[in-house]
């Protein structure tokens, strides 16, 4: 018989929110894909960004107010955790479990409720109340397709790469994310630029009008300066969060660069003849 045991959690969650699209205000994503390190997302079944209330499943509750996950490459950094322990091959072999992601018991584990299953944890929708099923850092149940659409100005050959990023983010953030930095190198290169650099274009871009956040934000998921993942190749630490920032960035580089413009173009094309050949003799055009 299984169990769940709710962890603590933010009313809001709004800084999570923050936190994992890399942005600051005035740049608040529409979107925010379910996420395991996150306390507020849209929900699978909702679809509504609200707060989300975690619980482990059976056995043991917690203090922690986030499940637990190891990451791939993280076992030897955790090496300090265990160097002075009675039973240090023990907990290495815990951790290498729980970077396999798989669910599994430890049997050592024994408390008045049962045993807990680790690598496996159940979200909690504050609007709707319905629950969601992870395994590890993916929801399994129920299917959760991402919502967050390209910007209709993107040029096809791009929105096509975010589209399909968007199918599979789900079941490979990773590769979701190899195709968005794709997409931002192509994107750049629409814009007039090289498309060689993505460290240059984007730092050309700022100096045509593009936000510095936006570059700043970049930053942060390893898309340009001295960490940058090259376009197309699969970073082992890239995950759900990295993949909704790109989304979002990708869609805001557009809005920037290529929607904000011609929106405006399309104003000052609606003014009568003699109000624009007014402006454009005051500008010396």
């Amino acid at each position: 018989m299984l169990a769940m045991f709710e962890r603590s959690a933010t009313a809001f969650g709004g800084a999570d929110i923050v936190r994992q699209a890399g942005l600051r205000r005035g740049f608040m994503p529409t979107t925010v894909t379910p996420a395991i390190d996150l306390r507020a997302f849209n929900c699978p079944h909702c679809s509504v960004l609200t707060s989300q209330h975690w619980f482990n499943v059976v056995v043991s509750g917690t203090t922690d107010d986030k499940p637990p996950v190891y990451l791939a490459g993280e076992l030897e950094d955790h090496k300090v955790l265990w160097e002075d322990m009675r039973d240090a091959d023990g907990m290495k072999a815990f951790v290498a479990k729980m970077i396999s992601g798989l669910p599994f018991v430890d049997y050592k584990e024994q408390t008045s409720y049962g045993r807990a299953l680790h690598n496996a944890s159940v979200s909690r929708c504050y609007n709707c109340h319905q629950f969601s099923i992870w395994v590890y850092d993916k929801v399994v149940w129920p299917v959760v397709v991402t919502a967050i659409e390209p910007n209709p100005d993107l040029p096809e050959h791009v929105a096509r790469d975010f589209v399909e990023a968007a199918k599979i983010v789900a079941l490979s953030p990773r590769g979701a994310a190899a195709l968005l930095r794709l997409a931002i190198q192509k994107l750049c290169e629409h814009l007039g630029e090289a498309g060689h650099n993505i460290n240059a274009d984007i730092k050309a871009l700022v100096e045509k009008g593009l936000d510095r956040r936006i570059q700043q934000a970049l930053d942060i998921v390893r898309v340009v300066g001295n960490n940058a993942v090259h376009p197309g190749q699969i970073d082992l630490r890239d995950d759900r969060s990295t993949a909704n920032q790109l989304f979002n960035l990708v869609n805001l580089i557009a809005e920037k660069m290529i929607s904000e413009p011609k929106h405006v173009d399309a104003m000052f094309s609606s003014l009568p003849e003699q109000a624009r050949a007014a402006i454009e003799k005051r500008d010396g055009s």
